[in-house]
């Protein structure tokens, strides 16, 4: 079962090398899970039926994003489809 997890136009350029966004789609299709590995706090976004790490949120970045957040979710996690013609 895949799961629509975000919006290009939620997208945004935070030159970290992995795709950014400011707000998810997924709701109950993700879990958020607080990872204080590697000496920092971060929130891990995973995959809510397989568990499968799909990156990582992080706030109070300075972006300027309406939310304040920068999911930072890995490229192979992600299919991007063409938005419907309207």
């Amino acid at each position: 079962m895949r799961a629509e997890l975000f919006e290009s136009d939620t997208k945004f350029e935070s030159h970290c090398g992995w795709p950014s966004f400011w707000s998810p789609l997924a709701g109950e299709s993700v879990e958020l899970i607080e990872d204080r590995s590697m000496g920092m706090k971060r929130v891990e976004v995973r995959c809510a039926s397989c568990g499968s790490h799909l990156g990582h949120v992080f706030e109070g970045e300075g972006f300027d994003t309406p939310t304040d957040q920068r999911y930072c979710i890995n490229s192979i996690s992600l299919t991007l489809k063409p938005a419907d013609p309207a």
